[in-house]
């Protein structure tokens, strides 16, 4: 087992990467890492005959999307648009979408060939084109020639989660709509033989979800250039919970990225930041460490505080988000700070302020001579879930 690491090291995060890969030949810490449900965020393994539901985790296809529009940042009215954005957009857990749309991959999901997925088609086309919460997003960006850009982040919404839950209750021998116990934040992994028919029906399953992630996003940069009156001449798009079949070191394997964007040589992706910070576009290179990376990087900057730490806890009683104990973040001020810099700020909680994240500069510094900036995005308006949301997903 060969481990490549960038930045400082995590030990949990460490543990947590070399128990996934006591079956696998290479595996990776990108510099954004940190612990995750059993395979650590910001982490790559690759296994030859093996696919992991708990390494691609519960958000299947989580994954950025950013578009350079026709439109200059000076050219809008910020404030009025991310007004609309909110009122247009489902934000929140379990939210439906205000305004159901119709796309050929439901009729995917309709005619699945993993059937119980097929019974999620209500729950796929009510959600189709929401955003979700934690740290999911509707970004406007100003990039350094003045040129507007929109970014999101999110993924399969209740369809991807339904499907991995269905699939790690399978591999404890239950039936899909089992309910499993999660298992703890250090559980080993949960593989499945990609030679054995379950394992055959996850990575079907799996690739329905990704395609109904990347969907969701098209849908919701759509609605933004709606919104706008712009037109999209770039776009540059990603997953980063995901499994993909690549040849590395002269082996076919199986490759799971956790919160871990694919950067071969020559392949664009959008990384974002925080709601305060510069998010970027940047492109793979040619090189030793990126072999060594498995031509992987950062998806996003990295916590440094855990959603309780900064946030407190909150507990619904009698259907109302009451506060258990009070974080480390102090929310009121996060906010003004951000209004200070410009931006402009919808919804959002302190587990998402900019100071339990890393310094995404210097993690793409530590990630060396794998990937090249290509555009420095900064934000000018930012839409997410408010605090009253919970997030029951681990991100």
């Amino acid at each position: 087992m060969k481990i490549k690491a960038f930045g400082p090291v995590d030990e949990r995060a460490r543990q947590q990467l070399e128990r996934c890969a006591a079956q696998a030949a290479y595996a990776v810490l990108c510099a954004d890492h940190h612990p995750g449900y059993s395979q650590p965020i910001g982490g790559a393994v690759a296994y030859e005959h093996f696919i992991s539901p708990s390494g691609v985790g519960y958000d299947i296809g989580c994954g950025n999307k950013a578009v350079r529009t026709n439109l200059k940042a000076a050219e809008i009215e910020v404030s009025s648009i991310m007004d609309e954005i909110v009122t247009q957009i489902g934000f929140g857990v379990g939210r439906p979408n205000p305004d159901p749309v119709d796309h050929p991959v439901l009729q995917k999901i309709w005619d699945a060939k993993f059937k119980p997925q097929r019974r999620l088609l209500q729950l796929a086309a009510s959600q189709l084109g929401t955003v979700g919460s934690g740290n999911h997003y509707v970004d406007l960006f100003e990039d350094e020639n003045g040129v507007l850009w929109i970014g999101v982040h999110f993924g399969s919404r209740g369809f991807g989660h339904r499907t991995a839950s269905g699939f790690l209750a399978l591999a404890r021998g239950l039936e899909f709509d089992a309910k499993a116990p999660e298992g703890e934040m250090d559980a080993p992994p949960t593989l499945l033989d990609t030679r054995t028919s379950l394992g055959e029906d996850y990575v079907e399953a799996m690739q329905l979800a990704g395609e109904y992630a990347y969907a969701g996003r098209d849908v919701v940069v759509d609605k933004v250039l709606e919104i706008l009156g712009a037109k999209g001449e770039e776009e540059v798009h990603n997953h980063h919970n995901f499994a993909w079949k690549e040849n590395h070191f002269g082996s076919e394997v199986w490759v799971i990225r956790k919160g871990c964007t694919p950067a071969f040589p020559g392949q664009k992706g959008f990384v974002g930041s925080t709601m305060g910070d510069i998010s970027v576009i940047l492109e793979g290179v040619d090189s030793e460490e990126s072999k060594d990376a498995l031509y992987s990087t950062v998806h996003g900057a990295g916590r440094v505080m855990s959603r309780t730490q900064a946030a407190g806890k909150t507990r619904w009683i009698k259907g109302v988000p009451t506060r258990i104990s009070t974080g480390l973040v102090d929310w009121s001020k996060v906010k003004n700070e951000i209004k200070e810099k410009g931006i402009e700020l919808r919804g959002g909680a302190p587990d998402e302020a900019p100071e339990v994240y890393k310094s995404l500069d210097e993690v793409l510094a530590h990630q060396g001579q794998t990937v090249r900036v290509l555009h420095r995005l900064r934000p000018i308006g930012v839409a997410m879930a408010g605090q009253d949301i919970i997030d029951p997903y681990k991100d």
